[in-house]
C-alpha cells in the first residue's frame, strides 16, 4: 500500500483537489454577498449601526469558532463536517434571503438612519448569522487541514494554489452575484450562495474522501474533551507574548474590516445610489490573484515583522487616500473614466487595491511569525489560534466603524434631494483620517511590540 510520500511524491491527491474544488465554491458563496450585507440590512430596516454590529458579529463567528469546529471536525472526520457545514451555509443564506423572498417585506431604496424592522426580519436575520457563522467556521479548518494533510513536503505550493483559489472563488462569487442583483434585485445574493453552497455540498458527497482514508491510514486522533480545549485555549491565552501580538495585530483587521462596513455605506449614502460595491472590491482578489508571486519574490525574503509592519502602513495609507476626491474639483461625485464611475468610487477601488497589497505583506507572514513566538513542541497548537486577530477586529471594527461612519464622517451632513448626503468636508476627512491614524497606530505598536519581544528573550 503507497504511504503518504509517495502518493505525494507522484502528484496531489484527488481529496487536494477535491478541497480546493469546494474551498473554491465555498469562497463564491461567501463573497456572493459579503459586499452588501450592511447594505442589505440597511434597506431592511436595520438602521445605522445594527448592519454593521451584526456583520462584525458574523465575521468573527467564522474567525473564532474554529478553535472548537476544528476539534470536532478532526474527530467526527471531514468530510461529514464538511456536509454539515454546506447543509448549514445552505440555510442560512436561504433564511437571510427569506424576509424578501416570503416574508412580504420589500428593501427601501435608502438606508435610512433609524430602527424599523420588526421581529419577522430581526429574528430570521439574527437566526441566518449565527447559522452562517457556525458553517463557515467548520470549513476553515476542514479545507486548510486538507490541503496541509496532502501536500506533504510540498506545502509551499500546495497553500499557494489554495490561496489562489479562494480569490478565484471571490472574483466568481461577486461576478455571479452582480450579474443576478441586477436581473432581480438585492436580497438575490443570497440565492447565488445558497446555489454555490449546494454545489460544494455535492462536491463533498461525490468526490471528496477524508485523506486518512485515501491514504489508507484509519488511525484516527484521540477525541478531545470541551475541557480540553478550555484547557489548551487557557494555556495559549496566558501566554503573554502572544496574547500582546494578537492584540497588537488586530489593528490591521480591525481596518480590513472596513471595506465590509465603512466603504459599502460612504459608497451607498455619498457616492452614489446604486454602488456596484460587488465589482468595486473585486480589486481585492484581483491585486493579489496577479501580484501574489511577485510580492513574494521580491520581498519574500524580509523578516516577518517587517512585512507585517510594512502592510499595516499600506492599508493605513489606503484610508487616507480618499482626501484626494473630497479637495478635488467636482467632489466626490464628479463622473470620471468615460462618465462612467464617480472619483469618490474610483478611489474606493484603490483603496481595496491597497488593501489588497497590505494583505500580500501580511496574511502568510503572520503565520509564519507565530511559528516562531510559540513555545517548541506547541506550534501547531499557537498556530490554531492564528485567526484570532480577525474575530477581534471584526467584532471591534463593526460598531467602531459605523461609529465613525455615523457620528464622525456624517457630522453635519446635509441629504440632498437625490437621496445621497452632502459631508461637511471637515468631518468627512476625519474620518479618513482616524481610519489612517489607527492603521499607522497599529504599525508602530507592532514595531514596539517587537523591541519589546527582543529586550526580553524567553
Amino acid at each position: 500500500m503507497e504511504n503518504t510520500k509517495e502518493i505525494i511524491k507522484n502528484g496531489f491527491p484527488r481529496s487536494f483537489w477535491t478541497a480546493n474544488l469546494t474551498e473554491l465554491f465555498e469562497r463564491g458563496a461567501y463573497y456572493a454577498m459579503a459586499s452588501f450585507v450592511v447594505l442589505y440590512l440597511g434597506q431592511l430596516g436595520f438602521g445605522d449601526y445594527w448592519p454593521s454590529n451584526l456583520n462584525g458579529i458574523l465575521w468573527a463567528l467564522v474567525y473564532f469558532l474554529p478553535i472548537l469546529s476544528g476539534t470536532i471536525a478532526d474527530q467526527y472526520g471531514f468530510k461529514k463536517s464538511l456536509l454539515v457545514a454546506f447543509i448549514l451555509l445552505a440555510t442560512g443564506y436561504f433564511i437571510m434571503g427569506y424576509p424578501v423572498w416570503f416574508g412580504g417585506h420589500t428593501l427601501s431604496h435608502t438606508v435610512e438612519s433609524s430602527m424599523t424592522a420588526g421581529t419577522g426580519i430581526l429574528v430570521p436575520v439574527i437566526l441566518a448569522i449565527v447559522i452562517i457563522g457556525i458553517g463557515g467556521s467548520i470549513i476553515k479548518p476542514c479545507i486548510s487541514g486538507t490541503v496541509q494533510k496532502t501536500a506533504g513536503a510540498r506545502a509551499t505550493i500546495g497553500f499557494g494554489i489554495f490561496y489562489m483559489v479562494i480569490n478565484i472563488g471571490s472574483l466568481f462569487g461577486r461576478g455571479v452575484s452582480f450579474v443576478m442583483r441586477k436581473q432581480f434585485d438585492l436580497s438575490y445574493i443570497f440565492a447565488v450562495s445558497v446555489f454555490f453552497s449546494i454545489l460544494a455540498f455535492f462536491a463533498v458527497l461525490f468526490f471528496y474522501t477524508d485523506p486518512e482514508k485515501e491514504f489508507g491510514q484509519a488511525d484516527k486522533k484521540p477525541r478531545k474533551s470541551i475541557f480540553r480545549i478550555l484547557k489548551d485555549m487557557i494555556l495559549v491565552l496566558k501566554n503573554t507574548r502572544f496574547l500582546m501580538f494578537l492584540i497588537v495585530s488586530s489593528g490591521f483587521f480591525f481596518i480590513y474590516s472596513q471595506v465590509y462596513n465603512v466603504l459599502p455605506l460612504y459608497l451607498k449614502k455619498v457616492v452614489e445610489l446604486d454602488p456596484a460595491v460587488d465589482l468595486i472590491t473585486m480589486a481585492n482578489p484581483f491585486v493579489i490573484v496577479f501580484f501574489q508571486l511577485l510580492i513574494t519574490k521580491k520581498f519574500g525574503k524580509m523578516k516577518p515583522i517587517n512585512s507585517i509592519i510594512v502592510g499595516i502602513v499600506i492599508i493605513g495609507i489606503s484610508m487616507v487616500i480618499n482626501l484626494i476626491p473630497i479637495f478635488m474639483s467636482g467632489g466626490v461625485r464628479t463622473l470620471t473614466l468615460g462618465e462612467f464611475i464617480p472619483l469618490g468610487s474610483l478611489f474606493i477601488v484603490l483603496t481595496v487595491a491597497l488593501i489588497a497589497f497590505g494583505e500580500l505583506f501580511t496574511a502568510a507572514r503572520t503565520y509564519e511569525y507565530i511559528g516562531a513566538l510559540a513555545p517548541k513542541g506547541q506550534e501547531g497548537l499557537f498556530l490554531g489560534y492564528a485567526n484570532l486577530p480577525m474575530a477581534i477586529g471584526a467584532i471591534i471594527g463593526g460598531p467602531a466603524g459605523a461609529f465613525i461612519f455615523n457620528e464622525i464622517m456624517c457630522k453635519n451632513a446635509v441629504k440632498l434631494d437625490s437621496g445621497l448626503l452632502e459631508l461637511n468636508t471637515f468631518w468627512n476627512s476625519m474620518g479618513w483620517i482616524i481610519l489612517m491614524g489607527i492603521g499607522f497606530a497599529s504599525a508602530f505598536s507592532m514595531w514596539v511590540y517587537n523591541r519589546w519581544l527582543k529586550n526580553n528573550p524567553v
